[in-house]
């Protein structure tokens, strides 16, 4: 009974409070940070800085396939100590497999943190410098709409203003 007194308070807050809003828009943050011209040079920087490591985890999984056909095709004609070694060296190979490829996914993931901490600012400023310029009462998340005309979206703005800075 708490909970739905609390939700219908909520509801009615809201409403009330988008009545009396006269200037709505929606953004979707990430959708602008992720379409601006930074993340897009970010990408490639990205794809450069980590293609050496990129080609080492997929040298290591056709090892991994190399090693796994291998032990498939001999286990009928090996010996129970050669099928023994053949087991090692797959589990070996996996397991360099494994951590290598979990090390440049936290690499990476590492880097986009950094990258999206670095724009935050950047992003933070030409929002906050389009609602004052605009005038707008309420900014919502896209995320957080179920439905919003097309010209209620300030998100293209966004980016272009980002990738103006």
């Amino acid at each position: 009974m708490n909970y739905k007194m609390v939700f219908g308070f909520v509801v009615a807050s809201l409403l009330s409070f988008s009545v009396n809003a006269e200037k709505v828009a929606v953004l979707g943050v990430q959708q602008a940070l992720l379409a601006s011209s930074a993340a897009a040079d970010f990408r490639k920087s990205l794809k450069t800085e980590f293609a050496k490591d990129e080609k080492k985890v997929l040298n290591l999984e056709k090892q991994v396939k190399a090693a796994r056909d291998k032990a498939t095709k001999n286990k009928d004609l090996a010996s129970a100590d050669e099928l023994k070694k053949m087991k090692i060296q797959f589990q070996k190979v996996f397991a360099e497999y494994q951590r290598s490829g979990q090390a440049l996914q936290q690499k990476k993931m590492q880097r986009e943190q950094a990258f999206i901490q670095e724009m935050r600012p950047r992003l933070d400023k030409v929002i906050r410098s389009l609602i004052e310029k605009e005038g707008y009462d309420l900014v919502v998340a896209k995320q957080a709409t179920l439905f919003a005309k097309k010209e209620l979206d300030i998100t293209p703005r966004v980016v272009e203003l980002l990738n103006k800075q």
